[in-house]
């Protein structure tokens, strides 16, 4: 256990304003990371240090070495013909989940997907990946892990995230984790400096790297949305519109529950089921399965 004396040195450097804050080395945020998963560290003060990082301002640095000590946690579970997908742990709260219908579109060519979930995390008041995958019949293809399981380290800090009930740090670097070793990853994104943050984090970890700036920040096309590819250090960006594939979904203006989200897996409109064929053709397109978005589209 670090007492928190020794700790206390790595809390100064967030906690003690800004003229005088400073961004960790790598290591000193390897040291932190390590202590605060092996609970070597008291609650308040890992308390105090996710306010005061979050507030302070995350450098790359920062983040790239908390993934690195998440490798060291993570159990994982390689799985051939996967793809990942990000989504953010702290749900959705204006549209539903599509991936349940859009998966039986890819089981024909043999392309699995790799989910992973937990509890809600703040901020949003959404509905999770974990509700929807304990509540619902999913294709053979899609693969769920849950945090509980995969990385039970990281799983215990949600008492302390829902107490604090701010964002933090960890929103931006768990929702990729490379669980299942798969070469692609698609994850959503709704600013640019996320973009671009995803891009230096993650780029290297995977041959090809998608982020689609997505419905909530999910990687789930529900309207015009720009799409970035990387792969061999190359970046491209390709836009899709449902409104191209004469798909006219309207959002909810409401908070969609966990039923009506459910409900509406099990009995989709005819406009759902278009969404979930066009993300499908994207998906396919993006992996190389496929040449052309519009005639996967058609052909599903």
């Amino acid at each position: 256990m670090m007492t928190t004396k020794e700790f206390l040195p790595y809390l100064k450097c967030v906690g003690t304003g800004p003229k005088r804050n400073r961004d960790l080395t790598k290591e000193e945020m390897k040291t932190v990371m390590r202590a605060f998963l092996k609970q070597e560290v008291i609650p308040e003060q890992v308390a105090a240090f996710m306010l005061g990082w979050r507030v302070k301002g995350e450098s790359l640095d920062e983040f790239a070495a908390s993934i690195e000590i998440f490798d060291e946690f993570v159990k994982h579970a390689p799985l051939e013909n996967s793809v990942e997908f990000g989504y953010p742990y702290d749900g959705k709260v204006k549209n539903p989940y599509i991936f349940p219908l859009t998966a039986k579109y890819l089981q024909a060519y043999d392309l699995k997907l790799s989910l992973h979930g937990d509890l809600l995390q703040p901020a949003k008041d959404g509905t999770t990946v974990k509700e929807i995958c304990d509540n619902t019949t999913l294709p053979d293809n899609i693969h769920y892990y849950d945090r509980s399981e995969y990385f039970p380290e990281l799983y215990e800090f949600s008492r302390i995230r829902e107490k604090l009930g701010l964002r933090s740090s960890f929103n931006t670097i768990e929702k990729l984790l490379n669980i299942t070793q798969s070469d692609t990853a698609i994850i959503g994104a709704f600013h640019k400096p996320f973009i671009d943050k995803y891009i230096a984090l993650f780029k290297d970890r995977y041959k090809k790297l998608i982020i689609i700036k997505g419905n909530e920040g999910t990687p789930e096309i529900f309207s015009k949305c720009s799409i970035t590819i990387i792969e061999n250090d190359e970046i491209t960006e390709i836009k899709v519109d449902p409104r191209e594939y004469g798909i006219e979904y309207k959002k909810s203006t409401q908070h969609i529950s966990l039923e009506e989200a459910l409900g509406q897996l099990e009995n989709p409109s005819d406009e759902f089921i278009k969404l979930a064929k066009l993300n499908a053709a994207v998906i396919l397109y993006l992996t190389g399965k496929t040449d052309a978005i519009s005639e996967t589209y058609t052909s599903l």
